[in-house]
């Protein structure tokens, strides 16, 4: 039977004839079989010192089952323009910092129309590796961007997307400016900031620490709060103060009351109507922001 499949016996006749010193033609002869086949089943079951008849027959078993399965998987639930418009969409989240595969991940967690969706239908769908959704998945929910949800009845897991997704990739994306002003203000300092390498990272610095307070949502409640405090000082004491005569007034540490002037000048427009002004070098006082009222407002008012 040429065209017919090996059996268990047949294989049991393929290792007596190999371990008998037997070439593969004499044995196909034999089996009344093509050489070509005999020579396929050695090669793709330990070779010619390693063939094992009953290892090489369940092997072979079992990759027929794999390619059963293979076969009879249910069809993908996207169709081709939907399938496109992930992609793009995977696109966009990486040209925006995102890495590839967990942009992949995401966007389809947000295209599918169920709640969730399991790690097998990721694979699936994505036609990648179970190890590329496992690397993604863990990503995903280590910045918060996803969480995983056990099935009652079976023994799966189903990764749902967060209802603040975009809320909790702002925040990353804030906390990455603000490492980055961190770690440019180090350089600053390292290499001096009189250096020419130390202003550029100081200009950096201060770009990023900008950038990532502003995507925050502003400077710490702290910082502005003492800059608050200490403009309200000012205006209590109607009169210009020093920064010492501050710090003694509010029981302050010197180098708190000199952080509270620099943010209450750097951060203006949160402590507007007010602003900070300074009518001598070493003095300090409260006046209405200059821009606040018109001069047709100020005139009325003088």
């Amino acid at each position: 039977m040429p065209g017919g499949r090996l059996s268990h016996e047949d294989r049991r006749e393929i290792a007596a004839g190999l371990a008998a010193g037997l070439g593969y033609a004499e044995i196909a002869r034999q089996l009344d079989r093509p050489t070509s086949t005999i020579s396929r089943e050695v090669a793709r079951n330990g070779g010619a010192h390693g063939y094992r008849a009953d290892h090489a027959h369940y092997a072979t078993s079992s990759r027929a089952r794999r390619r059963r399965s293979e076969t009879t998987e249910p069809p993908s639930a996207l169709d081709d323009q939907v399938r496109d418009f992930v992609e793009r969409f995977a696109t966009m989240m990486v040209d925006g910092g995102l890495p590839r595969m967990a942009s992949r991940v995401l966007a389809l967690l947000y295209t599918a129309d169920s709640r969730s969706l399991t790690a097998a239908e990721l694979v699936r769908e994505l036609r990648v590796s179970p190890a590329s959704i496992s690397k993604a998945v863990g990503y995903l929910e280590r910045v918060g961007m996803v969480h995983r949800e056990p099935d009652p009845r079976r023994r799966l897991q189903h990764y749902v997307i967060a209802e603040d997704v975009w809320l909790q990739a702002w925040r990353i994306s804030a906390r990455t400016n603000l490492n980055w002003a961190e770690t440019a203000g180090e350089g600053a300092v390292l290499l001096g900031p009189d250096t020419p390498a130390g202003e550029r990272l100081t200009k950096m610095a201060d770009f990023f620490h900008r950038l990532g307070e502003d995507m925050a949502g502003g400077p710490a409640f702290e910082v502005i709060a003492d800059a608050l405090t200490a403009l309200a000082a000012l205006l209590h004491a109607a009169r210009p103060l020093t920064a010492d005569e501050l710090a003694t007034a509010l029981a302050w540490p010197p180098a708190r009351i000199t952080d509270a002037l620099a943010n209450a000048t750097k951060y203006a427009e949160y402590t507007d109507p007010v602003v900070l002004h300074q009518p001598t070098s070493d003095t300090y006082t409260a006046i209405p922001a200059p821009n606040r009222l018109s001069p047709e407002q100020l005139a009325a008012l003088s």
